[in-house]
């Protein structure tokens, strides 16, 4: 008697209508925690039918929440697997939204599921992506030189302060970490010299190797790398912030561009503070290239001082001034590019600080290449 019961109650939550419909009746309360039929009924009626659609009836339904939810999402996925249309017509509006937002949105198993994308569409996803990367950076650039072009016109709308404050971010706050690294090149440069240039007898060269290496290139590119990690990714950081507190959207609204107010200051003030770090890495080199000539080669001060202005020319400066203010423009536009593309999440910031760090260096190499070959040409 308790089943025949349940079966009836059961039954009257549906219809059998011509044309092999089965109408559901959703009535009454239709809760997380009190639907009243279950999946596997469904299944059950519409297999005993042999139905080929299924719709509702939800004149008499009081209310609903996520339970309902769910519930029609099994049954769809039910209406799918048995081959049955599943018409949602009757359902009430805001079930319907939610049931397209799902359907956009597919589960993680269908995702595991779905075949990977042939290697054709693979190369071609690649290829528009990068096209589109490009793209972005030659806008950016665009942007940066029109800016640079108010600024020369006198146009340019940033603050003083903000200037000034970042060529202190950028010049003295990285004097430690310059002085630090330049240093320590200089003596590794110098061991590696000396312990080939030692079978020789020609130990006082190391004054050579050291002065020209770390003048000509070596100075600025240490240089350009610490900035990059330290400057540029800082750059990328703080302008991702505001994209994702939405800050450079409200400049933009208040008749601001963004590319003069954040970007044209930065990029003034590592441009003006790379030359002068390169300089003070030049000394700290040469400095530590110093100390291992006078402590394990016994080498003069006054001796490896000589060898050094003797060797080292004044073509050599200009070139690793120039590498340098190269680098630091590139590491400027890096940063602030990576900062302006930055998304609208946490996560964002961190992958545009990284990615700006990354793009930096790749530029300083390819600098470098492309300066070294044009010296070479030219003889310099």
């Amino acid at each position: 008697m308790h089943q025949q019961d349940e079966l009836a109650e059961v039954e009257d939550y549906f219809s059998r209508l011509e044309d092999g419909t089965i109408a559901l009746r959703l009535y009454g309360d239709w809760s997380a925690g009190c639907i009243p039929v279950s999946p596997r009924k469904v299944e059950e009626q519409l297999t005993a039918a042999q139905a080929s659609r299924l719709v509702f009836d939800t004149t008499q339904l009081r209310s609903w929440d996520s339970g309902l939810l769910t519930f029609l999402l099994k049954i769809k996925s039910l209406c799918a697997r048995l081959e049955v249309a599943f018409h949602e017509d009757n359902l009430p509006p805001g079930a319907r939204r939610l049931l397209a937002i799902a359907a956009d949105r597919p589960g993680r198993s269908q995702e595991v599921g779905r075949k990977p994308p042939a290697l054709l569409e693979r190369v071609a996803d690649r290829a528009i992506s990068a096209g589109r990367m490009v793209m972005d950076m030659l806008a950016f650039l665009g942007e940066a030189t029109v800016a640079f072009g108010r600024l020369l016109r006198g146009r340019a709308r940033f603050r003083g302060v903000d200037l000034w404050e970042i060529m202190r971010e950028c010049g003295a706050s990285a004097l430690p970490i310059v002085s630090l690294i330049s240093l320590l090149v200089g003596m590794i440069f110098a061991f590696v010299g000396a312990v080939q240039l030692s079978m020789f007898g020609a130990e006082i060269y190391v004054a050579s190797l050291v002065g020209i290496s770390i003048v000509r290139v070596m100075g600025a590119i240490m240089t350009g790398i610490i900035m990059a990690g330290r400057t540029g990714a800082s750059f990328a950081a703080r302008i991702g912030t505001m994209q994702v507190n939405e800050e450079i959207d409200a400049l933009s609204t208040l008749g601001i561009s963004p590319m003069e107010f954040l970007v044209l200051p930065r990029i003034i003030a590592l441009t003006l503070m790379m030359p002068l770090l390169c300089l003070y890495a030049d000394l700290m080199g040469i400095l530590g290239g110093l100390l291992v000539g006078v402590t394990m080669l016994d080498l003069n001060v006054m001796e490896y001082l000589e060898m050094t202005k003797n060797t080292v020319r004044l073509k050599d400066f200009w070139v690793g001034l120039f590498h340098s203010g190269v680098f630091g423009v590139l590491v400027a536009l890096s940063g602030c590019l990576r900062g302006v593309q930055c998304g609208r999440s946490a996560s964002a910031v961190g992958d545009a600080a990284t990615s700006a760090v990354v793009t930096s260096i790749v530029n300083i190499i390819v600098a470098t290449a492309v300066i070294t070959v044009i010296c070479n040409i030219l003889g310099i």
